[in-house]
């Protein structure tokens, strides 16, 4: 592991500072451009705090694509800059110290992106990427399903051939983003005599389409941020397949690894808050304080050092391993570990929510949960190491080559032949 820039990366690193103290605001500390991923206190209020998000990040993100910034990492050909994934790293860095962000943008940046670079056409790439790089248009993910969450490949919602167009019935749930997407990503069930990860088909959707509509979820911590999403006859072109129909599965692997890669690198907290709340209460010198945020420091810098060793991969042209697997895991975990050590610190006061009570902590206790889940569950994680790194055995599977039909989940609906 090389914990320094080389002498390009420095150079980069000073490029991307100088431009950044020129055309961006400092970080004040409060939400603002972050805001996508905060609270809101009704519907209407986190609605309108998410299109305000997403209208600053769009903004941003033609700012950087007119400073030459945008897709540091794609491509010449598809519209990037050509450059190295670490220097994305290092540009990200620089950019955490202002108040930007791109958060609302990053399933189109960060996932789509890749996978039509990949696996779509030229008419996909020529109609998405561009705009993606000028911040034109908000995407969202359609892939999990009230009965299909860890196990993705059980979903449910159908699509069905009708001349040039298929059409779509189903439901997906925790959606981020929904209400702010012009377009998404959407898997389907096209084959149900084929088992159940075949037979599954990767689509492109333009959320105007008629026949869509999007119900917030209140989530325990108060906020809308996840939406389920009905699709009742939505049709949507051929064109619009990524891949081939019936092997959506072997593309979705690209945006799932993308994924998991982009929550793992969210790191980057400190224990300082923490330990501010234990001076201001008083509690320094408590042993069991202590020990809770020692738990706490030690993710961090595990986190930190694991940042550290998948950057040094980046710089020698070697692509992430399992480190975004186990960089995903341990977020999900050090955010659980901090608001217990949260609660802990405030004792009693820590007790109560809002007016009168605390604030950060109690919604990091309540959110945490949801980090255990999205972009694939902690087991599905461990599995991953346990299977990429430890060499262990897959998890027997009977139900890998019985066609989805025939499977409990996959029961046809009202609309199936």
């Amino acid at each position: 592991m090389d914990l320094r820039d080389s002498t390009e990366e420095a150079l980069f690193r000073a490029e991307a500072r100088t431009w950044l103290a020129e055309h961006a605001p400092p970080f004040s500390g409060t939400v603002n451009a972050r805001l996508h991923f905060g609270w809101g206190g009704t519907a209407a209020a986190y609605e309108e705090a998410e299109r305000a998000a997403a209208r600053a990040a769009q903004a941003w993100q033609a700012r950087l694509h007119e400073g030459g910034w945008a897709g540091i990492a794609w491509p010449k050909a598809f519209g990037g800059r050509g450059g190295t994934p670490i220097q994305e790293a290092i540009f990200a860095e620089e950019a955490a110290a202002f108040d930007v962000s791109v958060g609302p943008l990053l399933i189109g940046l960060a996932m789509v992106g890749p996978t039509l670079m990949r696996h779509g056409t030229a008419a996909q790439r020529r109609d998405h990427l561009a705009r993606l790089l000028h911040g034109e248009t908000v995407w969202c993910q359609l892939f999990s399903e009230p009965a299909a969450g860890s196990d993705l490949a059980a979903l449910r919602t159908r699509a069905v051939r009708d001349g040039a167009d298929w059409v779509v019935d189903g439901q997906k749930v925790w959606t981020s983003g929904a209400g702010v997407a012009d377009w998404a990503i959407l898997l389907a069930r096209t084959d149900l005599d084929a088992p159940k990860h075949r037979g599954i088909t990767y689509f492109l959707l333009d959320m105007r389409t008629p026949g869509i509509e999007i119900r917030p979820l209140r989530q325990m911590n108060g906020s809308y941020h996840f939406n389920e999403v009905f699709l009742d006859g939505v049709r949507i072109p051929a064109d619009n397949v990524v891949g081939e129909a019936d092997a959506g599965w072997k593309v979705v692997h690209t945006t799932l690894a993308s994924e998991r890669a982009m929550i793992g690198g969210g790191g980057g907290a400190r224990a300082g808050g923490l330990l501010a709340l234990a001076r201001e209460r008083g509690r320094l010198a408590d042993p069991s304080v202590r020990r809770a945020v020692a738990r706490v420091h030690t993710l961090d810098e595990t986190l930190r050092y694991l940042g550290l060793r998948a950057r040094t991969a980046l710089s020698k042209g070697v692509p992430p391993g399992p480190e975004a697997s186990i960089m995903k895991l341990l977020v999900a975990r050090r955010a659980q570990e901090a608001a217990d050590a949260g609660l802990l610190i405030e004792g009693t006061a820590g007790l109560a929510l809002g007016p009168g009570g605390g604030d950060e902590w109690q919604r990091l206790l309540l959110t945490a949960q949801g980090l255990r889940i999205g972009g694939g569950t902690d087991s599905i994680q461990r599995n991953a190491v346990a299977e990429r790194v430890l060499g262990l055995p897959r998890e027997p599977a009977p139900d890998r080559d019985v066609p989805f039909r025939e499977l409990t989940t996959g029961v046809p609906r009202r609309n199936d032949p």
